[in-house]
């Protein structure tokens, strides 16, 4: 039997005969008919335990492909998305990259949700030879596999999420910064990201830890978790959750009248719903946030624009991380001329390793492992709504410290 990485040698010299052979017959330069749409494979959780920001990924690439089309496509050739449900499995997610690409031989392939799928993925991607860029996997593991096709189309890694926010914190008055911080997190590389990369520069500030609880990611009773953080009496509570086990969690914080100065939450406070969630009691809790709907970018602009008129609600943070993969996808195959198995993958890879791409969470570029080089904006729910508080120059109101109770 052979390998992935024997038959993806076979696919890669396959797809350059192709291309040869359309080349010779004076089609367009080898990058695929005028009439051949430029088809984009993706794998996507749209069941199973990831399938809530599944879901909204899908609604970016969606929101994508219809503005570049309705732009008269890429090469002038339109934009075909071709996704499959991976069901949230990292098996599933293996089977269905090596069916875009060995079976369906699709153009482009972009990257699914979660770090627990986007690693199985990449390696699919990186023996075939293809461009992977990816919308959701931020967990330190990913850059650390060796990757050399992978790019992160997001400002920030998890580990540097909140490096505002501890920035902020360890220059305050020793007599008003936290001295002691409760930490629970999802057992999940992007969860545990967040909040220990946070943790540890809170850590190397003085800053002590009194609660260091991981969670399965189908919990649901928080109360023994939230009976622990109530009892230590820490100043500070940090969440590394995704949406309903963070919601969870502060309902039953909530319920124990346990009272923080400052509450910091990955994900869940971003959602539209969550203020409904946690019975409104909302104000004065952080969270970290790669995107904005009032980000002034050009195409952020557009994009919300559109794509409210295509949904009937404004995008979020997982649909602008989406539509972010597909400027970087769009930005290479517009620069090199080309989008096709074969040779022209690598030069896709090199166009993005050395080129700043423009999008709607601002200009994005990358080392050497796929990294972006930024930075996460902080958020916090301030008179009713959240806002951006840091950093300095980008802030719309003054960070509230210590939070009011909830």
């Amino acid at each position: 039997m052979t390998s992935r990485a024997t038959r993806g040698r076979w696919a890669t010299a396959v797809g350059a005969a192709v291309a040869l052979l359309l080349a010779g017959c004076g089609d367009d330069g080898g990058s695929g008919s005028s009439d051949d749409p430029i088809v984009v494979g993706i794998s996507l959780p749209l069941t199973g335990d990831f399938s809530e920001p599944g879901k909204g990924v899908q609604r970016g690439y969606e929101a994508w492909a219809k503005i570049t089309n309705d732009k008269g496509g890429l090469l002038g050739r339109q934009v075909e998305l071709k996704i499959l449900d991976d069901q949230s499995n990292a098996d599933r997610v293996v089977a269905d990259y090596e069916q875009l690409i060995g079976k369906d031989n699709v153009d482009i392939v972009v990257g699914p949700f979660s770090t627990r799928l986007v690693v199985p993925a990449a390696r699919v991607a990186e023996e075939y030879g293809m461009l992977f860029v990816e919308p959701a996997g931020a967990a330190k593991e990913v850059f650390a596999q060796g990757f050399k096709n992978l790019f992160y189309a997001a400002p920030a890694v998890a580990d540097d999420h909140y490096n505002h926010l501890a920035e902020y914190l360890l220059a305050l008055p020793p007599g008003q910064r936290p001295t002691t911080v409760a930490y629970a997190a999802m057992d999940d590389p992007f969860a545990q990201g967040t909040a220990y990369g946070l943790k540890a520069k809170l850590e190397a500030g003085g800053v002590r830890t009194v609660v260091d609880e991981v969670y399965p990611p189908n919990t649901t009773d928080f109360g023994t978790i939230a009976a622990k953080i109530a009892a230590s009496r820490a100043d500070m509570v940090v969440g590394g959750s995704q949406y309903q086990d963070g919601v969870n969690l502060i309902v039953a914080l909530q319920q124990l009248n346990y009272q923080p100065k400052l509450a910091a939450f990955s994900t869940a406070p971003t959602s539209p719903e969550f203020a409904a969630a946690i019975g409104n009691k909302t104000e004065g809790i952080l969270a970290p946030t790669g995107y904005t709907q009032k980000a002034p970018y050009p195409s952020n602009v557009e994009f919300v624009q559109k794509y409210t008129a295509q949904f009937g609600s404004p995008p979020e943070e997982d649909e602008a991380n989406a539509y972010t993969t597909g400027q970087v996808v769009a930005a290479a195959v517009s620069a090199v001329g080309c989008a096709e198995q074969g040779e022209c993958q690598q030069k896709l890879v090199d166009w993005i390793r050395g080129n700043k791409v423009e999008t709607v969470v601002g200009p994005l570029t990358w080392d050497a492992t796929g990294k972006p080089q930024g930075a996460h904006m902080i958020q916090q729910w301030v008179g009713g709504q959240i806002q951006i508080v840091l950093p300095t120059d980008a802030k719309e109101v003054d960070i509230v410290y210590p939070k009011p109770a909830w």
